[in-house]
């Protein structure tokens, strides 16, 4: 359990607290219902723009190399996870700032449906993410909230005809999450901006620009999960398959043993691997649990 998870969490978990799904708890930081629409508006309607504008004076343009580069890279890295993690009142819609998520498995998916977010106001739009690196429109995104009030102000990000029913109930949104969780889409659970939770991502790396800073730059944009997978060398029977699933690098396999192995230390406990398993050969467990993992996210 974080630091984070014991100040606003519910049950350990930050992103199982229903008041953060609440319009109130914006009452806590001066901010009101029509400020943050305006906000969201703002940054929806740039959305692009976010991705490239400049980071501590430095564009955003060649991050890799500006990265490695050991003074400028721990600048931009610093200035980048204050600006992502940020609690302070005011936000600047022209930044990411307060955006900051963690991932989650299939089951802790389904308890956020289910127990936080009010029925009325659940909608599935385009992923922006993918669009912006593929090119292709697909509705894997499930908001909630303010969002539902304001979506039909952004056209684009509304569904096409073929995939026109856009406002879901919990029993439909369980399902569409679950199919994109199955086909290998990472769930991610996000602050829009903090402390107001609105956004339930299915996406896949490296198009998610939520987890790609991180794994590509070693910016501290996501979380990692609350667990960590484990397999039983005893159940496993090499046929490789979670392997193919993890966009992580976390399973590799043993050619002595003919069994795959996780390197928990890499995992970052979204699940997708246990529905590819025909064997019951894998588990995900508390992050605690492991000596090694206790607040490493």
């Amino acid at each position: 359990m974080c630091d984070h998870c014991l100040k606003h969490g519910t049950a350990g978990k930050w992103y199982l607290n229903a008041k953060n799904y609440s319009i109130e708890v914006m009452d806590e930081f001066n901010q009101d219902e029509d400020s943050l629409k305006e906000f969201l508006m703002e940054q929806y309607k740039t959305f692009e723009a976010m991705q490239v504008r400049k980071i501590a004076g430095f564009s955003a343009e060649g991050l890799g190399y500006k990265i490695q580069t050991p003074i400028i890279g721990r600048i931009v890295k610093h200035f980048a996870e204050r600006m992502l993690h940020s609690t302070k009142p005011k936000f600047n819609p022209k930044q990411a700032e307060g955006h900051i998520g963690q991932v989650v498995p299939l089951d802790d998916a389904i308890a956020i449906l289910e127990n936080c977010v009010d029925e009325n106001t659940i909608i599935m739009k385009y992923c922006m993410c993918r669009y912006q690196s593929r090119g292709e429109k697909e509705a894997c995104c499930i908001n909630f909230g303010v969002m539902s009030d304001i979506i039909d102000k952004l056209p684009r990000f509304i569904p096409e005809p073929e995939d026109s029913k856009y406002r879901l109930t919990k029993e439909e949104a369980i399902e569409k999450f679950t199919e994109f969780n199955k086909k290998g889409y990472i769930g991610t659970i996000w602050y829009g901006a903090f402390p107001y939770i609105n956004n339930l991502c299915a996406c896949k790396t490296p198009e998610c620009a939520g987890i790609r800073p991180r794994l590509d730059f070693g910016i501290k944009s996501i979380f990692k999960a609350e667990y960590v997978a484990q397999n039983n060398p005893d159940n496993c029977q090499g046929c490789k398959r979670c392997l193919t699933m993890c966009q992580f690098g976390a399973i590799s396999f043993n050619e002595k043993t003919k069994r795959t192995e996780i390197d928990q230390s890499v995992c970052y406990g979204c699940g997708i691997c246990l529905h590819v398993c025909r064997y019951d050969a894998i588990e995900i467990v508390p992050r605690q649990v492991i000596p090694a993992l206790v607040g490493k996210y």
